[in-house]
């Protein structure tokens, strides 16, 4: 692709006006939305608007006046569309990794202790997996790890209990069947726990559909709700009444205000709320669906997921023609595929100074270490386009055929990678 036709691309794109709605630097190159969206414009002020008005004037009669007691339950609202799931289902509330401890501890309590048998992936996302390690223990249970989807079915057997796996992986960008593998796990009798982490806002998600037990994901990827924003944890509506999460805090409770001795779970997902709600951090996540009532109204997820397709299969391209010694981890096939590309390199090239020199040129991507090491570019369709694949892969080759990677400073390891 030329960048004049990858230009007429972008001029043709129906949701081009979506980009409008981002802060993206200038001379920036954005490949990371899969770890940290971009900002949306309106952030900033509506952040401020929490802090000086709701708070700095509303004072605390905000939790009723300014509806903040219920931006839980709001926002999960607001979002349950886009993962295919009913108003009242979805509750915005505390990190992945709490809500997955939440809902890994509830469906082993539903298989009554029969069955004690953790089912992932060995290249999970690594919280997914600490925490099924926590949790296993607890219940005396064990957690076996595949190490390809393949490998699954012949586990789920009498003595599985719970299939746990991330709708996309990080690494490798492949997306699971949900449909398929629930199905199976439901056959033999175990449950599925979905990690839409890297899913939600990117690629068409139906939980109800596809009838899994439980799903947690996050706020601050694809969703754009910024840095360390709220996750959110849904719940099949026919557990409800049958368990009760573990961390069985105060807003989780049927009637927090009447400030009961004795724990009495709320009705549905209410009960997987535990504690306060950080109000500023859902202010930001509330102004960034904002934006998805945009794509609403130009075609949904199904426009997203084709312009999602359209640029990862153009990247694939031309990573193929340009960058030969690349191989490319991330599945040619489209419905395997989420929304990012991952590649590798030759052993004798530094994937991670290769990153740190992209991200001196201005393409903003991430490195995973790992075998292989992989260098990971995220689309996300909402502000990504076409000339921004032609340009960062013309980057690349630039980086590669000067060597400038070997240069010290990229060399040095920082704290996030």
């Amino acid at each position: 692709m030329t960048r004049e036709e990858a230009l007429a691309l972008d001029a043709q794109d129906p949701l081009s006006a979506l980009r409008e709605h981002f802060t993206l630097p200038p001379g920036v190159i954005y490949l990371d939305g899969n770890s940290l969206g971009a900002l949306p414009k309106a952030t900033p002020a509506r952040i401020a608007r929490a802090v000086e008005q709701e708070w700095g004037q509303g004072l605390i009669a905000s939790w009723n006046n300014a509806g903040w007691i219920a931006l839980p339950r709001t926002l999960g609202d607001r979002l349950a569309p886009w993962i295919g799931a009913r108003p009242g289902e979805v509750l915005v509330a505390d990190s992945t990794s709490v809500n997955l401890y939440k809902v890994l501890h509830a469906a082993l309590q539903l298989q009554q202790g029969k069955r004690k048998l953790v089912v992932s992936e060995r290249s999970n996302f690594p919280t997914d997996n600490y925490i099924a390690q926590s949790v296993v223990r607890a219940h005396g249970g064990e957690l076996v790890l595949v190490d390809t989807p393949e490998d699954i079915p012949p586990l789920l057997d009498e003595r599985c209990a719970v299939l746990m796996l991330t709708h996309v992986n990080y690494r490798s960008g492949r997306m699971h069947d949900m449909a398929l593998l629930t199905r199976w796990a439901h056959q033999a009798g175990a449950l599925a726990v979905w990690d839409l982490a890297h899913s939600a806002g990117a690629v068409p998600v139906d939980l109800l559909g596809a009838a899994a037990d439980f799903a947690i994901g996050c706020g601050y990827k694809y969703l754009n709700g910024g840095p360390g924003a709220p996750a959110f944890v849904w719940m099949h509506p026919r557990h409800q009444g049958q368990v009760w999460q573990p961390l069985t805090g105060w807003l989780g409770h049927a009637a927090p205000f009447e400030f009961s001795a004795e724990y009495r779970p709320a009705a549905g997902i209410q009960q997987y709320q535990c504690g306060t709600p950080p109000v500023l951090a859902m202010t930001g996540l509330d102004t960034s669906l904002d934006v998805f009532d945009e794509a609403h109204k130009l075609g949904g997820m199904a426009a997203l997921r084709r312009k999602s397709l359209a640029l990862t299969d153009a990247f694939i391209a031309e990573i193929d023609a340009r960058v030969p010694t690349a191989n490319v981890a991330t599945p040619r096939d489209a419905s395997l595929r989420g929304s990012q590309v991952s590649i590798s390199l030759p052993a004798d090239v530094d994937g991670y100074a290769v990153m740190q020199a992209l991200i001196a040129r201005g393409v903003i991507g991430d490195f995973r270490a790992g075998e292989p090491a992989l260098l990971r570019f995220g689309f996300t369709p909402l502000y990504t386009r076409f000339v921004d694949v032609v340009d960062a892969v013309g980057i690349l080759v630039d980086v590669l055929a000067a060597e400038s990677w070997r240069a010290p400073e990229f060399q040095k390891r920082s704290a996030v990678t």
